[in-house]
């Protein structure tokens, strides 16, 4: 018999979970735009020394409100123009990722962190130890997010931190719900009652057998809440109750720049559409994952 005729012994190897998530997320063609912009956006924060052609707070005296590159008064020293105190937009614009991509990410940490925790205890008790948590969380739930977090940050005071632990303690309601929600679904299951029989104690349970096949719908969460949290902490920063003067974070640029919005329309179009490009893609990013993560919304 020739090589030829000799029948195929290959077999195709199964995909791995990573590439089938990558199969189906992938589908989505404005899911793999976000991620794309999102990435970028992350390396322009981590290498924004590299990227930005000044120093942040670095004021030059002949260049107050000088336009972007494309206008008639353009300078190429200055491509996004500079502000009303002479400090180049784009350094700052690129600068200014790091703190609001920071400050959502530590917000979807922390809330995160305590939503998930409040989450377990309840849908794995239950009793009083569930009604307690619930009540406490619908509570939080029924005012404005955005309100609540601008009276915590009231009382704890203007700055950064604050401001994100305010915005972390509106949101922990959201992962709370979401976890119980899970538990509650999973905790009946028959591997939950497999390690019960085998000894295993609450701890183990709850951790280490239930809480990994939770964290689906958590992720899709977390990417919503951090495309909200970078809203927030900019909609903070704008009122002078985040990020304090000269930080370089997004809202506070746009508060610094509100009263020439006529003048110079670009002191405040530029950092506008860097929270808009950033929140779409980030919502973008969620809604593939949201459909990757979710057997019923797969397409076949």
């Amino acid at each position: 018999m020739t090589a030829a005729a000799q029948p195929e012994t290959h077999l195709q190897k199964p995909p791995t979970r990573f590439g089938e998530f990558w199969n189906y997320y992938s589908e989505s063609r404005g899911a793999v735009a976000g991620l794309i912009v999102f990435v970028l956006l992350v390396l322009m924060a981590i290498c924004a020394p590299l990227l930005a052609p000044h120093l942040p707070d670095q004021q030059y005296r002949d260049a107050f409100l000088t336009p972007p590159i494309w206008a008639a008064d353009g300078k190429s020293d200055f491509i996004l123009g500079t502000d009303a105190v002479g400090r180049d937009i784009l350094s700052r614009l690129i600068y200014g990722a790091r703190f609001s991509l920071l400050m959502g990410a530590m917000v979807v940490v922390f809330a995160m962190a305590g939503g998930v925790v409040l989450g377990l205890l309840a849908g794995y008790f239950g009793g009083w130890v569930d009604s307690l948590i619930m009540r406490i969380m619908d509570i939080i739930l029924a005012f404005p997010s955005l309100l609540l977090a601008l009276v915590l940050v009231a009382i704890l005071g203007p700055g950064l931190v604050n401001a994100m632990l305010a915005i972390a303690l509106v949101y922990q309601p959201h992962f709370a719900r979401l976890t119980r929600s899970a538990v509650l679904t999973e905790k009946n299951r028959d591997y939950v009652t497999a390690a019960k029989v085998i000894g295993a104690g609450h701890l183990r349970l709850m951790l280490a057998t239930i809480l990994p096949n939770c964290f689906g719908p958590l992720i899709v969460q977390a990417t919503m809440s951090f495309s909200n949290a970078i809203l927030d902490a900019a909609a903070l920063g704008f009122l002078g109750l985040g990020a304090q003067p000269p930080t370089p974070e997004w809202g506070t640029m746009l508060a610094s720049a509100r009263e020439f919005i006529l003048r110079a329309p670009w002191v405040v179009t530029i950092p506008g559409l860097a929270i808009l490009v950033t929140v779409l893609a980030i919502n973008l990013m969620g809604d593939g994952l949201r459909d990757a993560l979710d057997p019923r919304l797969r397409k076949s």
